[in-house]
């Protein structure tokens, strides 16, 4: 589809016919000896003078009409509108918090063979498969243990995300439980993301020991940023001290945020949490258009030029056979 950026400027269409009809003819003086037989002497060779100005060449008027009519055409740039080309662009940031504490290497889960793994290998499968369905989300990934650490920004990127979920190990943040701080720090990065939606997946073995924010506190400053929290717990309540998992304190997390609480007591159910997961932060991307245009302002202007051209040459053409023919006949 083509259109006109500048339409009203073929308003001006008439402008050389007004000019035409209500204007003069374009005289010039010149110095010249004045000659008293003149007439004689054109009827004695039998020629005409010639008529001063082009209003009787309807050639070179009708040239001139579209040469003018090209021109204009040309300038109110016409542009061929393409196809849109779309686009897509995620809305939703999630970030994935995971315990590396001690105990996270527990053999209570099996793998899909049906042999014991410990916690955190079974995060991981778990996790992968998660990251594998998330494809135009950006996601990050923080890890925690005495201490919390950003392992991987938000990104697109996810197979460098894999990588560095791979890379993580048992007790690498320190061998305790910094839930609070986990949190702090998710709040952190997902601040410098644009995106509207914004969601945390926090999964945990144990109760917070040694984070410098309370979890409450923590739960309550996501709630004013508009920071939903997904929590699991995936330890054993019935556990003392540091492998004691505090289900409710988890639970009231998530209630905080707007978010879910979930309890994963083995490898499959873990995997059913995800799926839940998947299903409470939909896959959603925002589809952005951007219509090309190409510019076709330099036919109507190359076809001036060329009807000029072409209108000279031809003038010039004449002029010389003319005075070849003058040669032949003298």
């Amino acid at each position: 589809m083509w259109q006109l950026d500048y339409p009203w400027l073929l308003l001006l269409l008439p402008l050389p016919w007004l000019a035409y009809r209500y204007l003069p003819a374009y005289n010039e003086a010149r110095s010249a000896v004045r000659v008293p037989f003149f007439a004689a002497m054109s009827r004695a060779v039998g020629e005409a003078p010639g008529i001063v100005g082009n209003r009787r060449n309807h050639w070179q008027l009708l040239l001139n009409v579209l040469v003018w009519a090209l021109i204009l055409l040309a300038a109110a740039r016409p542009v061929f509108v393409e196809k849109p080309i779309e686009r897509q662009q995620p809305v939703r940031d999630l970030m994935l918090a995971i315990d590396l504490s001690q105990s996270m290497e527990t053999e209570d889960f099996t793998n899909a063979s049906g042999a014991k793994i410990n916690r955190l290998a079974a995060v991981k499968d778990v996790v992968q498969g998660f990251i594998d369905k998330r494809k135009d989300d950006r996601l990050g990934l923080i890890v925690f243990g005495t201490g919390a650490y950003p392992q991987a920004p938000l990104t697109l990127d996810h197979a460098s995300l894999s990588l560095l979920l791979a890379d993580t190990g048992i007790g690498m943040a320190g061998p305790n439980t910094a839930i609070g701080d986990a949190i702090g720090l998710s709040l952190k990065l997902l601040d410098k993301a644009h995106e509207q939606e914004k969601v945390l997946i926090l999964l945990t073995d144990g109760n917070d020991t040694s984070s410098a924010i309370t979890p409450d506190h923590a739960a309550e400053m996501a709630a004013n940023k508009g920071v939903i929290i997904h929590t699991i717990g995936i330890g054993d309540p019935s556990a003392s001290g540091e492998a004691k998992v505090n289900l409710s304190a988890l639970e009231q997390i998530a209630k905080t945020t707007g978010g879910q609480f979930f309890r994963a007591e083995d490898r499959n159910a873990l995997d059913q949490v995800y799926s839940t997961l998947d299903r409470l932060t939909p896959h959603q991307v925002k589809t952005l258009s951007h219509q090309p245009q190409r510019e076709l302002f330099y036919w109507p202007l190359g076809v001036a030029v060329a009807l000029l051209g072409l209108y000279h040459l031809g003038a010039l053409l004449r002029v010389r056979l003319a005075f070849a023919r003058q040669r032949q006949e003298a």
